[in-house]
């Protein structure tokens, strides 16, 4: 069996006038996270450690931020592909853990609703993705609440 773990972090500004697309999930908030697409850092995070783990380069060089087909775009249809790409290479997904970091709002009640988006698209068992969430107790641009960044780690292999 071939197993190959990979790494991804992502990181946005927030601003006014957008919306906080965390996993897949729309958080009510009064800021939301700056970026080409949905800027959904969570996702963005998860497909660079899938892409990693393939040794296929990561987000930016499959999705680039200036091409206009990638504006606005819900980033589960990224994940997707990723997840297809994976899959056509013979991969399958083991597992998924994840680490958000931002002040606020908390998000611990939209976990649960994020996992089962995401092992919608990605057609894992929801045991198999975790997602944790932290604050940076008020220090470094996050707890500044002028960001936000994740982090993930996923599992891969060939049978």
């Amino acid at each position: 069996m071939n197993i190959r773990v990979g790494q991804g972090y992502d990181v946005h500004q927030l601003g006014e006038g957008y919306d906080l697309w965390l996993g897949g999930v729309k958080i009510p908030h009064t800021v939301g996270s700056v970026g080409h697409s949905d800027a959904d850092v969570l996702l963005h995070a998860m497909c660079d450690a899938l892409l990693g783990a393939a040794a296929m380069g990561d987000i930016g060089k499959h999705f680039k931020n200036t091409d206009p087909q990638w504006k606005g775009i819900d980033s589960k249809i990224l994940l997707k592909i990723v997840s297809e790409m994976l899959e056509k290479e013979g991969y399958k997904i083991g597992n998924i853990d994840s680490t958000v970091c931002l002040q606020e709002p908390k998000i611990g009640k939209y976990i649960p609703e994020m996992i089962k988006a995401i092992a919608e698209v990605t057609k894992l068992p929801e045991n198999c993705i975790s997602i944790k969430a932290t604050t940076t107790e008020e220090m470094g641009f996050v707890g500044r609440k002028e960001g936000l960044e994740a982090h993930a780690i996923a599992l891969i292999y060939k049978s």
